[in-house]
């Protein structure tokens, strides 16, 4: 038995790799550019940092013991048994995998032994954290998937979240790879435990550690910079990015971290989803807890991108994937692996693939999903809480037919404002930001003048992708958003942490050109503003009068123009707004989404099938999941939030690029007023 076979007998991964073979003389070239690159964006933090890092574990470790001391002393146990409960913390994530950067957070669990209820965790150790000095920023979201503590500790960011085990006590030298500690565990401790578990799970699998490093750095880059980087939205977060990369790595054991990145988008773009990414067998095992299978569960079934992780018990990471996000990360797959392949034959930089995201200028009409508070306390609490519904209302848009892609921006935008009246206060927290005077981050720490209200915004944005008008329909046609606001507003408002005398939640429409300014980085504004005079400009040209030549061969329909799309820089087709045009807008470097060929000198399709059957296929087709139909209860009591879409009846063609503009000045302020009902139909004319 030669090397490379036996090689081939002990790899690592549910397939055998696609190619053994060490790195070439280019790859080895465009890592150390990516290395530089990498450097360049300052992704690499100081020695001091670092040092600092573990001086602030060092002081949470210390305080969670004293924590579990104090409630085992106030739990009646004796002095002999809490003295020796323990306690102990865990880091998971970037940190743990060694590819954090500076001002990263870092993940932390906190294990806690039998006798430490969750309560006193998110009561007693909260209060403890409050109470200390160095702690600032704190906020618990209880009700999440994983609940969680958020925190500011000596400056450096802290998720911290917990899982008691089934043991009397938690010595220092306690590891977690041991499945029978997940014994008699509820749920929500083992899906705790799992982080750490899968991170150390993922770093035994890979065989090249220090290429899969710093492929990695270079893959969570490029997918903060492209906006996609966002469990919590329906993207892929950090454990998920981490197993894809894992998962290459597998199949190009030898190679760097050139090379990884280089063949890393071309097959996630290839990939033939639903099929699962694996980076070892689903484990089955006597506990009873439930193990990700599709052929069991529909919910599993029901996972548009199911990547496993591989400690058991094994579950599906992205969940929260929508149909919407997949399409805006399949585009975002094509545009990378298009310009990978130009970096590796020397046509383009590293620095290209890393360009920042066109979010903002990508659509017509956004939704702003506003939630406020009297307080930064309250806020922290309050604007977790709704970011973490943020994709059941993205769900529930995709449910309507009118709704071709609801693209939910990662993060939200924070402001204070101070205001003279209750009304400008009720404005503000409405989203009418010139009702109130907005705080400078320098100054919201100071107290409001005598008389003054402060207000606590978060602000999240989803943009809306509406289809084009049937062929041969006319008349007008009606968008009626207002059974998914609803009952998104209704979600978040049962939530524990709302509180209805100081927490407020607002949905409203805003068109591109009234975007507000935070949303917007340097000279991007005015790009905009340009952007759309010269669209403007190229609309007017293109009258039934004077057609371009698409519309004069009869390559367009005369209604391929009523999507709800901002315009994108012209070109020969940029007339046509599609939902693929528009992922495929200036900067994206592509035209579609659409599965291409592989090029001559990137991977084979048969690469990608061979890296796919892993097991035999478990996902046979693609459940959409259910949402509870409106009741005419409902119905009768929706009026307050109605937007409609009200097209007049063409005659001739409508120009390339139509107009659309709120009726009034009264409804251009409108909006969805979850505290106080009243009838707001929003109607969107677009006019010839």
């Amino acid at each position: 038995m030669n090397d490379q076979t036996h090689a081939q007998l002990a790899h690592l991964g549910v397939t055998p790799p696609i190619s053994l073979n060490p790195p070439t003389q280019r790859e080895i070239e465009v890592t150390d550019s990516l290395v530089q690159t990498l450097k360049d964006f300052g992704l690499f933090e100081s020695e001091e940092e670092s040092k600092r890092r573990e001086i602030v574990l060092g002081k949470l470790d210390r305080l969670v013991k004293e924590f579990v001391y104090e409630t085992s002393i106030k739990h009646s146990l004796p002095e002999s048994i809490a003295s020796e409960a323990g306690g102990k913390i865990f880091t998971y994530g970037s940190y743990r995998l060694g590819v954090h950067g500076p001002g990263t957070d870092i993940d932390t669990l906190c294990v806690l032994p039998k006798h430490i209820e969750r309560e006193d965790f998110f009561t007693h150790m909260y209060d403890k954290l409050k109470a200390n000095p160095e702690v600032t920023e704190l906020s618990c979201v209880v009700d999440a998937f994983v609940p969680i503590i958020k925190m500011h500790f000596s400056g450096i960011d802290i998720d911290l979240i917990c899982a008691r085990l089934g043991l009397p006590s938690v010595p220092d030298d306690l590891e977690l790879f041991d499945n029978n500690l997940l014994k008699n565990l509820d749920e929500k401790c083992v899906r705790s435990l799992n982080g750490s578990r899968v991170t150390d799970e993922i770093l035994r699998l890979v065989p090249n550690i220090p290429s899969f490093k710093m492929a990695l750095r270079c893959i969570k880059l490029w997918a903060k910079n492209r906006a996609i980087y966002a469990n919590i939205m329906g993207f892929l977060g950090g454990v998920a990015w981490a197993m894809l990369v894992a998962r290459v790595c597998q199949l190009y054991p030898n190679a760097n971290a050139g090379g990884v990145v280089s063949k890393f988008f071309r097959i996630m773009y290839q990939w033939n989803w639903p099929q699962p990414v694996l980076l070892k067998q689903i484990e089955e095992g006597p506990l009873m807890v439930r193990v990700w299978n599709p052929k069991i569960y529909l919910s599993d079934k029901a996972h548009r991108m199911p990547i496993i992780t591989p400690a058991y018990p094994s579950m599906c990471s992205t969940h929260n994937v929508s149909q919407s996000t997949q399409m805006v990360m399949t585009a975002e797959f094509k545009r990378a692996a298009d310009l990978v392949d130009k970096i590796m034959i020397g046509k383009a930089q590293w620095p290209e693939l890393f360009e920042k995201h066109d979010f903002f200028f990508k659509y017509k009409w956004y939704l702003q999903v506003i939630a406020s508070s009297d307080s930064e306390e309250n806020q922290l609490k309050w604007s977790g809480t709704v970011e973490s519904k943020i994709r059941q209302l993205v769900m529930k848009l995709e449910n309507l037919e009118s709704i071709v892609l609801a693209h939910p921006f990662i993060k939200g935008f924070d402001k204070v404002f101070r205001c003279k009246s209750d009304s400008a206060k009720h404005d503000v927290a409405h989203g009418i930001f010139n009702a109130g005077v907005e705080v400078p981050d320098a100054n919201k720490n100071d107290p409001p003048e005598e008389g003054s209200l402060t207000v606590h915004t978060s602000t999240f944005y989803i943009g809306l992708c509406v289809e084009p008008r049937p062929a041969g329909q006319t008349g007008p046609r009606k968008l009626d958003i207002s059974w998914p606001i609803q009952d998104f507003a209704k979600m978040v408002k049962s939530a524990e942490s709302y509180d209805e005398t100081c927490m407020s939640i607002a949905v409203r429409h805003i068109k591109s050109n009234a975007l507000p300014s935070d949303v917007f980085e340097g000279d991007e504004r005015a790009k905009l503003k340009k952007r759309e005079k010269h669209a403007k400009n190229k609309s007017q040209a293109n009258t039934p009068d004077k057609p371009n030549k698409k519309l004069r061969s009869g390559g367009a329909s005369k209604n391929e123009s009523d999507l709800g799309l901002s315009p994108g820089t012209p070109s020969a087709d940029d007339h046509i707004r599609t939902p693929a045009s528009v992922l495929s807008s200036p900067g994206t470097g592509f035209r579609d989404i659409t599965p291409q060929p592989p090029s001559a000198a990137s991977l084979t399709q048969a690469d990608i099938n061979n890296a796919q059957n892993q097991v035999t296929p478990i996902v046979d087709q693609q459940i959409t999941p259910e949402i509870e139909p409106q009741t005419t209860e409902d119905v009768a009591t929706s009026s307050e939030a109605i937007v409609s879409l009200d097209v007049p009846t063409q005659v001739s063609p409508p120009p390339v690029e139509d107009v659309v503009d709120l009726t009034s000045s009264t409804e251009a302020t409108s909006f969805y007023n979850a505290d106080a009902p009243k009838k707001t139909d929003i109607k969107l004319v677009l006019k010839n």
